[in-house]
C-alpha cells in the first residue's frame, strides 16, 4: 500500500515534532516546516527517508505553496495537512497587552493557519484529504482579556466552518484542541500536564479513522 503523506507547520519541535515522529511511526510520509533549519535537519535525519525539511516561515504564504509543491514533487502526493505552528504572548490580558505582539500572534495563529489552509486545499480536494488544526482549551472558555485565547476561539469557529466546506468534496478537518501541554511554549516545566506525544496521538486517532468516521474535534486535557 502506497504511504501517505501529511504536511505539518511549527514542526520542528514540541507537537509539530511529536506528531512527526507519530506519523513516521504509522507508516506516513511527512513534511516538515519551520523557521529552524538545522533543527529540522536534525529531526529528518532521525525520522530518515519518510521525512523532507522544509524550512520557511508559515506567515510567507508563497513559501507555504512551494513548500508543498516540494512535498508533492517528493513523494507523489499530499493527503493531510497539520496547521499547527502558534505562538502565546508575553504580556497577557487587554489592558496590558502589547500592540506590536498581537499584530505578530493575529498574523501567525489566524492568518498564518489560513495560509496552510489555502496553499494545502488544492492538494487535499484531490484526495478526499484531511486538514488538521491546532486549537485550545483556551478556545472553549473566557479566559480574563486573553487575545491569545480569542485567536483560539477563531481556530475553533473556522474549523467547523471548513469542515462544511470540506465535506462538499468528501474532505474532513479536525480541530484538536488540547489543554495545557508540557512543551517549550511555556518558559518552565509543566510536570503533570499532557506531554507532546499525547496530543500527536489525537491527531493521529483523527487522521486514522474510517473513511465513514468525520471527527471533528478532539478535546483533551491532564488528568491531574
Amino acid at each position: 500500500m502506497t504511504s501517505k503523506t501529511l504536511f505539518i507547520t511549527g514542526a520542528s519541535s514540541g507537537i509539530g515534532a511529536a506528531t512527526a515522529r507519530a506519523a513516521v511511526d504509522g507508516g506516513w510520509n511527512v513534511g516538515l516546516m519551520a523557521r529552524s533549519a538545522d533543527t529540522l535537519d536534525d529531526l529528518v535525519k532521525d525520522l530518515g527517508d519518510a521525512a523532507l525539511a522544509l524550512p520557511g516561515d508559515v506567515t510567507d504564504f508563497d513559501a507555504q505553496v512551494d513548500a508543498l509543491k516540494r512535498l508533492s514533487d517528493r513523494f507523489g502526493d499530499v493527503n493531510a495537512a497539520f496547521a499547527n505552528a502558534g505562538m502565546g504572548v508575553d504580556h497577557p490580558g487587554a489592558q496590558e497587552g502589547d500592540l506590536k505582539e498581537w499584530d505578530k500572534l493575529i498574523d501567525l495563529n489566524i492568518m498564518g493557519l489560513l495560509k496552510t489552509v489555502k496553499a494545502a486545499l488544492p492538494y487535499l480536494s484531490q484526495n478526499r484529504g484531511h486538514m488538521v488544526l491546532t486549537g485550545s482549551a483556551a478556545g472553549r472558555v473566557h479566559l480574563s482579556g486573553s487575545v491569545y485565547g480569542a485567536t483560539k476561539w477563531f481556530v475553533h469557529g473556522f474549523g467547523g466552518n471548513l469542515a462544511q466546506e470540506m465535506k462538499e468534496w468528501g474532505g474532513r478537518c479536525t480541530v484538536v484542541a488540547p489543554g495545557m501541554v508540557n512543551t517549550s511554549f511555556f518558559d518552565e516545566p509543566k510536570p503533570g500536564k499532557l506531554e507532546a506525544s499525547d496530543v500527536a496521538e489525537a491527531v493521529m486517532l483523527a487522521l486514522n479513522a474510517s473513511e465513514v468516521n468525520d471527527v471533528r474535534e478532539i478535546f483533551l486535557m491532564p488528568r491531574g
